[in-house]
């Protein structure tokens, strides 16, 4: 059974005080130099809501630009505002930081998260308006309490302080007295894991069109970690998220692997439709507070705005096959193996070029590849787009597919910009799925590669590499044919049998 990308959603929340207050490059920096010149410059480079809205590479992200439209502007983009710019795209949406507060007291269940009164009162009726928030999420949003109250619980019981333009108006406090895993940071940080997830398989429910009670499974596969001391990792970010979502009659489970783990994910989504355990099976993740402003210091070294300053989101729902969505070819997936090693042509090899020459295909073979989509507008990261795109270009050079002199075509026909921010497994790939799916429906393209690579290493138990790879392309309309009989003609080959056992009774 073919399975096929039905549909995608990617979210942005602006969060310019969790930068300053949660992202480790400043947590870190107010340990070992509290006094230094970057943490008193850093907060003249922090942007409006509006300039994040304007942004391009923002733009691209919720789906209101195209790559081709990044790709016919010359970088720096941070000084080329999109004039009329929405915040709200027809692949998602930036939410401004004070809603988003309101969409995280949501989703505690433990009465954990506490907002001041007279913000709650401010940002309430704009979070009332919001097109997904319906009256039941709403009515989750609790009165809020005294500034006392705050200021109590930050200073005398480890709260996580939140701010709104560096005005204490909420705290998260611990959820248990010794478990560093339920620490007020910690959750924190999965609180804010959870609700941006939410709030991308909302506007996948919105994107898609699939009903909510007919997603029968859901995978999270984000970066962060929820549990206690006795399984600190136990789980379950997606079923937590499916419960909020309205996902009634899904269960789910956790996939980790770093930055690799999206692919990962899609690609056992993928596996368990094709088999037919599940029908609809939604892949998500949520955000990450600990990379906000990661590349900071070279930001305010270079005097340019701090771009790393929004969490990032996705959901891709992967169902079984309609006749005319993207397949995802099971048979052409790469990996990177134990024994691949962590040379860059090795991973390179292993998660594009191996799979393809075994499937009996060129490099050329495929349109568009997309790894690790980091935004190169970021100080200090560099293009990472293109260093992937010539270490394939010069793979295909071995291998005969192109001429050397066509290896600087080759990242400009089958690459694109990087437009995503630096969350992690949110670059990995996977924010192409969405005009991925949109090319080849409308024929622009026939398949396209997405590849996830992760640095397992950073975990301190191994040090290998990671990296896995699928293929979407075009539906030539015969699965939904081919795969079997339809719910309708087996009632009316039950009433057939039915009508000519009652004939043989009357008979007799």
């Amino acid at each position: 059974m073919n399975c096929v990308v039905k549909g995608s959603a990617y979210t942005l929340v602006n969060a310019p005080d969790m930068l300053l207050h949660n992202g480790t490059t400043q947590t870190t920096e107010m340990i070992v130099n509290p006094e230094s010149d970057y943490l008193k410059q850093l907060p003249k480079h922090l942007r409006k809501f509006e300039d994040v809205v304007n942004y391009l590479p923002n733009q691209v992200y919720i789906g209101n630009k195209t790559p081709e439209d990044l790709a016919g502007v010359e970088l720096p983009w941070y000084n080329k505002p999109v004039a009329g710019a929405d915040r709200f795209g027809k692949l998602g949406e930036i939410m401004p930081q004070d809603e988003f507060y309101l969409l995280m007291q949501a989703m505690d269940v433990f009465d954990l998260v506490k907002l001041e009164k007279n913000f709650v009162n401010k940002v309430k009726p704009a979070f009332e308006k919001h097109p997904l928030m319906d009256a039941e999420m709403v009515a989750r949003v609790k009165e809020g309490v005294d500034k006392s109250e705050i200021e109590k619980f930050v200073n005398e019981e480890h709260a996580e302080a939140l701010y709104q333009d560096n005005e204490l108006i909420g705290y998260v406090k611990k959820a248990h007295d010794i478990d560093v895993n339920l620490s007020a940071h910690v959750i924190h940080e999965n609180l804010v894991s959870k609700a941006t997830c939410v709030l991308s398989m909302l506007h996948l429910v919105k994107t898609s069109g699939i009903n909510k009670n007919e997603v029968d499974y859901v995978i999270d596969c984000s970066e962060e970690a929820c549990g206690d001391m006795n399984q600190r990792g136990g789980g379950n970010f997606a079923k937590a998220a499916a419960e909020m979502t309205g996902f009634m009659k899904a269960t789910g489970s956790d996939v980790r692997g770093f930055c690799a783990a999206p692919v990962h994910a899609i690609t056992i989504a993928a596996s368990l439709v094709a088999a037919g355990t599940f029908k609809n099976v939604v892949v998500a993740a949520g955000g990450s507070t600990a990379k906000l402003g990661m590349n900071g210091k070279d930001a305010v070294k270079r005097d340019t705005p701090l771009i790393e300053d929004v969490l990032g989101g996705f959901a891709v729902l992967i169902s079984e096959d309609d006749g005319k969505s993207p397949i995802i070819n099971l048979e052409i997936v790469g990996r990177h193996m134990v024994g691949t090693g962590s040379a860059p042509q090795a991973v390179i090899s292993s998660l594009v070029a191996d799979p393809l020459s075994n499937a009996g295909l060129k490099l050329t073979d495929i349109d568009k590849y997309s790894a690790e989509m980091h935004n190169p507008d970021i100080p200090g990261i560099g293009d990472v787009p293109l260093q992937n795109y010539k270490m394939i270009a010069a793979l295909a050079v071995k291998q005969g597919d192109i001429e050397k002199s066509d290896l600087a075509a080759f990242p400009v026909k089958h690459g694109m910009n990087g437009w995503a921010p630096t969350q992690g497994h949110i670059p990995s790939g996977v924010p192409f799925v969405g005009f991925a799916r949109e090319d080849i429906m409308s024929g622009k393209i026939k398949n396209a590669m997405i590849v996830g690579k992760g640095s397992l290493f950073l975990g301190r138990m191994t040090n290998l590499f990671d990296g896995v790879s699928f293929i979407m392309e075009t539906n030539k309309g015969e699965g939904a044919k081919g795969s079997g009989v339809s719910e309708e003609e087996v009632k009316q080959l039950i009433a057939k049998a039915m009508k000519e056992f009652a004939s043989s009774l009357m008979s007799e």
